[in-house]
């Protein structure tokens, strides 16, 4: 037969009854407080996965217009290397060297560009070219000579007041001399690329100078 229950065994039943539930309760809260720590971690990891997503494309589109500049500027560069070399058989420019360091491409090419416009101005003519270059300026006062003295035959031919005025137009022709002497100087100076500085300059009006006080000399 079954005992019967008493106050104090139902007292303690309800008493452990209650325990349990308690600790469900707790256990429960338990479970719910950590269910959504668990999801609010999850959504900042999406929202921070998303942001570096949004980061990503962003560096992908900036680096593929970079890129874009870059091989135009590339392109430009190469083609003003053909041009001044006049190497029209390089074809297309070069492309990116494998297992070289990174760089900055943009300061690469600013770098290349500054070469290129340095390589690209000219320079002074050689000291080898200065007997052509007392050449042009005795050509020059050869020629202003001979000028000159067309005008004083021309003045004495006509008379009057051309025999008084040609002399003098004769005489400032024939000073003008050394500096006829610059204009073939100035294109021997184009054809080799290079720069009338002043030593050429000095050469050539040094040379039209002692030509012309000669012709002076021997023409008195």
């Amino acid at each position: 037969m079954n005992e019967p229950v008493t106050s104090e065994t139902y007292t303690a039943q309800l008493r452990r009854l209650a325990d349990l539930t308690a600790r469900v309760g707790e256990q429960r809260a338990e479970a719910h407080t950590w269910y959504e720590r668990q999801c609010a971690a999850a959504e900042r990891a999406v929202a921070d996965a998303a942001e570096q997503l949004q980061y990503a494309e962003e560096e992908l589109v900036a680096a593929r217009e970079q890129q874009e500049r870059v091989d135009a500027e590339v392109a430009h560069l190469w083609q003003q290397v053909r041009s001044r070399l006049g190497a029209r058989r390089l074809g297309g420019p070069p492309a990116p060297a494998n297992g070289t360091t990174a760089s900055d491409p943009v300061l690469l090419l600013a770098k290349a560009r500054d070469l290129l416009d340095r390589a690209g101005q000219p320079g002074e003519l050689p000291g080898s070219v200065n007997p052509l270059l007392a050449l042009c300026g005795v050509a020059g006062a050869v020629l202003a000579y001979a000028l000159g003295v067309g005008a004083r035959a021309l003045g004495v031919g006509y008379g009057g007041d051309l025999a008084v005025g040609m002399p003098v137009l004769a005489l400032v022709v024939t000073l003008f001399g050394p500096l006829i002497g610059l204009v073939p100087a100035r294109v021997l100076a184009d054809r080799r690329h290079a720069m009338l500085g002043p030593r050429p300059i000095t050469v050539v009006l040094g040379a039209g100078v002692v030509t012309t006080v000669l012709l002076l000399v021997l023409g008195s």
